[in-house]
């Protein structure tokens, strides 16, 4: 398959994984928002939870939730649940399209244990599988009927997958599959519990019988979760973009402080959706949650990664000409205006890294995903040293310092 088709289905299944998350993400959070919403009065039909009455687009809505089932079963009945296979699905297709069938950019670590592209694929397909397997294990167990052990459980379960997978991956394909598992479970549970249990209350109330009331509790136990789950799971999604964030030492603890902070955000809107005192505890939790994340992620990629006496003595001219050098020799392979590398159409975010001025234009980006960050070359695959890492951060700062400065440049 040619590069520019590619790039072209990457470009088609973003757009409709963007779409179906949307249409799924807003469906959720209004569901979850009018559960909270209910009102009890004395006169509710039997078996009604509560009510609650809704005004959008110049009318009004009379809304009623029903504990377990109505007695009778509607004429029409509207389900909802392709707005979440239609995001896994195209989430999964978009996951082939640029991870997998890219795997020896996105997938493959260079610096450690240097799989092939395929095996590197096949963890991360695995990941998926056996994580859903798992979480859905711990909920079913006698674990999952605390729902405090539950939510620890995956506070500290998701960052020991993550740093299971820093092992044996590159970091951006590492960190990408948690969110892609964290999505999976979500999609999962309304596959293989929410919406079965759904039908097996309609399959009941056609037949005659009376639904079980578990089948209800499972189901909200699962819609919880999901809800819970999604900020975060929309924070990791985007941190590709980001390698401050993913290609940190301790990325482990930052995919641990995401959830916790898209968690208390729920919290808050559940609560306040509910008409109950709002816990702002939670926006203190999240902005020091924040803060953390900015501080850990601004470390330096390594212990000794502080510019190195060799580079800080060489002369002016002499340390320009080393990281022209060093960042043509090992960025611009791909960061060209018509790019060497094989899978690769055009330059990343529309970066050239080929003249003394596209560097020197694009020194910060250079400084950040190449000294502090170790996040380019992806994987490291083309194996560039820490020496040349270090020189590349004193240019940088003799750049930023006005050492280096060259009427002309940038």
């Amino acid at each position: 398959m040619g590069a520019m088709t590619l790039d072209w289905l990457n470009l088609g299944l973003r757009w409709l994984h963007l779409i179906a998350g949307i249409a799924w993400i807003g469906s959720s959070f209004y569901f979850v928002a009018l559960d909270a919403s209910l009102r009890k009065r004395m006169d509710l039909p039997q078996g009604v939870q509560g009510e609650e009455w809704q005004v959008h687009g110049g009318g009004f809505y009379h809304m009623m939730k029903y504990t377990v089932a109505p007695a009778h079963m509607p004429e029409h009945l509207t389900w909802f649940k392709w707005e979440a296979y239609t995001t896994w699905l195209s989430g999964f297709a978009l996951l082939v399209v640029m991870y997998y069938f890219g795997a020896d950019l996105y997938m493959v670590d260079h610096e450690g244990w240097t799989l092939p592209g395929w095996a590197a694929s096949l963890i991360g397909i695995l990941t998926l599988a056996v994580g859903w397997v798992g979480y859905d294990a711990l909920c079913k167990s006698k674990l999952g009927e605390d729902q405090r052990l539950l939510v620890l459980g995956g506070l500290v379960l998701l960052p020991i997958i993550c740093v299971l997978l820093d092992t044996v991956l590159a970091a951006r394909g590492a960190f990408f599959h948690i969110g892609a598992l964290t999505g999976t479970i979500m999609v999962a549970n309304v596959a293989m519990v929410i919406i079965p249990n759904q039908k097996k209350v309609v399959a009941d109330l056609k037949a005659g019988r009376t639904p079980d009331p578990k089948l209800g509790a499972q189901a909200k136990q699962r819609s919880l979760h999901n809800n819970y789950l999604t900020l975060p799971v929309l924070f990791i999604m985007i941190s590709g973009h980001y390698p401050q964030l993913y290609a940190s030492p301790l990325n482990w603890l930052i995919v641990g402080l995401i959830l916790v902070v898209g968690a208390v955000i729920r919290h808050w809107f559940n609560v306040h959706h509910a008409g109950k005192p709002a816990p702002h505890w939670a926006w203190g939790v999240a902005a020091a949650g924040a803060l953390a994340i900015v501080l850990i992620a601004s470390r330096p990629a390594t212990a000794d990664a502080a510019p190195g006496a060799e580079a800080e003595a060489l002369p002016p001219d002499e340390l320009r000409a080393e990281a022209e050098a060093t960042v043509q020799g090992y960025c611009s392979m791909c960061h060209a205006r018509e790019p060497l590398w094989e899978g690769i159409p055009h330059a990343p975010k529309g970066v050239y890294l080929e003249t003394p001025e596209d560097i020197e234009r694009h020194a910060f980006e250079v400084y950040t995903h190449a000294y502090l960050t170790h996040a380019m070359p992806p994987g490291n695959v083309t194996e560039i040293g820490d020496d040349e890492r270090r020189l590349l951060g004193r240019w940088y700062e003799a750049l930023r310092g006005g050492a280096l400065k060259n009427e002309g440049r940038g």
